[in-house]
């Protein structure tokens, strides 16, 4: 789950990262409220769950309460990248002298956890590794001892920091270290981190990814950070189900059962729409291992309520849940959903059980239901008619 700015402001502040005052408001009389609260110059800045708010208007400095009304105004509303801006972080301003880049993630290509650190902040990350690549130091960091102070002082001076900063920044990064560590997190970035004219490192501005798996045990508190408003209906409607759903931009609604097998599906529904006046999977959808009637009702209800299908492929290889089941689960699916089900289906079968499970699906006879003996059939079929 990606954190606004203010969310991971908020977590900064918890774990004692020096962090400036920052105020949430939702329409421009409470920006001009928090505006007077904060006092003197402050920086109005979109809360979305993307970049290139600078670029797109959607940070404004404002130096009286008046001017941060006039700046609300402009940016609440304000479309960047496709999201919508709804709220906004008033935030004190700093006295900036110098820009810096942090920040710690989860390597997964080496099981490990990464720290990128720059004295080069402000641009983007991606922008840096490949203009100034040298700028940008990269160092492991052993998930068993983490960033302790040695480690911190390593990471400094491999990102070259001026002998007189190690210290402060140092401090700084440890702490950034235990909101990854005690959050659960994915990624902690800071861009900028800040020295300010008076002397201080300042997190100016913060993203911070928590991992899903197991915080409902571990940080029940996380669901109060989740932005259900923003969610996708669909996503949310999924996720209280069960079900590992994606909505994507297509029109052939996809289920199958393993992440790698939808994802090929994908591959090939894709390629299939080519041929078909270029319709698109419209999600991701993993029903997992236990494919049974409710599931793939819950599956289907899903997809259906998505006005962009037109066509559904489901997908499936019988490996511990047999075809059998499967079938079952779909003929089940269709009498449960009744009159909601109106969209053609194409059902491709592999694996354990699957001549019984073709001979169920048969025997239904279901109008909607079409049969294919494999994954580029079924595709091409499904695609034909989201095209149709």
């Amino acid at each position: 789950m990606d954190l606004y700015e203010y969310q991971a402001r908020d977590l900064f502040e918890k774990y004692e990262v020096p962090v400036l005052a920052g105020i949430v408001a939702d329409t421009p009389e409470e920006v001009k409220a928090a505006a007077e609260k904060i006092g003197g110059v402050v920086v109005v800045k979109a809360q979305v769950k993307t970049g290139g708010r600078g670029k797109a208007g959607g940070v404004k400095v404002a130096k009286t309460p008046d001017e941060a009304y006039e700046a609300a105004k402009a940016i609440l509303g304000l479309d960047i990248k496709g999201h919508v801006v709804k709220r906004v972080m008033v935030a004190q301003g700093a006295n900036i002298d110098r820009e810096f880049y942090f920040s710690v993630l989860l390597d997964r290509a080496n099981r490990s956890y990464l720290s990128l650190c720059s004295v080069e902040g402000g641009m983007e990350i991606e922008q840096l590794a490949v203009e100034k690549p040298e700028a940008l130091a990269r160092v492991e960091v052993d998930p068993l001892t983490g960033i302790d102070k040695t480690k911190a002082v390593e990471i400094a001076k491999a990102a070259n920091f001026p002998e007189e900063l190690v210290e402060k920044v140092s401090d700084v990064f440890v702490k950034l270290f235990d909101v990854y560590k005690g959050e659960d997190a994915t990624l902690v970035e800071v861009n900028p981190l800040v020295l300010t004219g008076e002397g201080d490192v300042i997190a100016l501005d913060g993203k911070v990814s928590l991992d899903d798996n197991g915080s409902e045990v571990r940080h029940p508190e996380h669901e109060e950070l989740e932005d259900k408003g923003a969610a996708d209906p669909l996503e949310a409607k999924a996720k209280a189900s069960g079900l590992n759903y994606v909505k994507l931009d297509g029109e052939v609604g996809i289920i199958g059962n393993g992440a790698g097998l939808v994802m090929s599906t994908l591959d090939v529904t894709a390629y299939a729409g080519e041929n078909h006046g270029g319709v698109k999977p419209a999600n991701f959808l993993d029903i997992g291992g236990g494919a049974n009637a409710q599931v793939m009702a819950s599956g289907l209800d899903v997809i259906l309520g998505d006005p962009q299908v037109k066509s559904v492929f489901v997908n499936v290889f019988g490996g511990i849940t047999s075809c059998v089941a499967v079938a079952e689960g779909i003929v089940k699916a269709l009498e449960i959903l009744g009159d909601a089900a109106t969209k053609p289906l194409v059902v491709r079968l592999d694996g354990n059980q699957v001549e019984e499970g073709r001979a169920i699906l048969a025997a239904a006879n279901h109008p909607l239901v079409t049969l294919a003996a494999g994954m580029d059939e079924g595709a091409d079929k499904a695609a034909e008619l989201a095209n149709a």
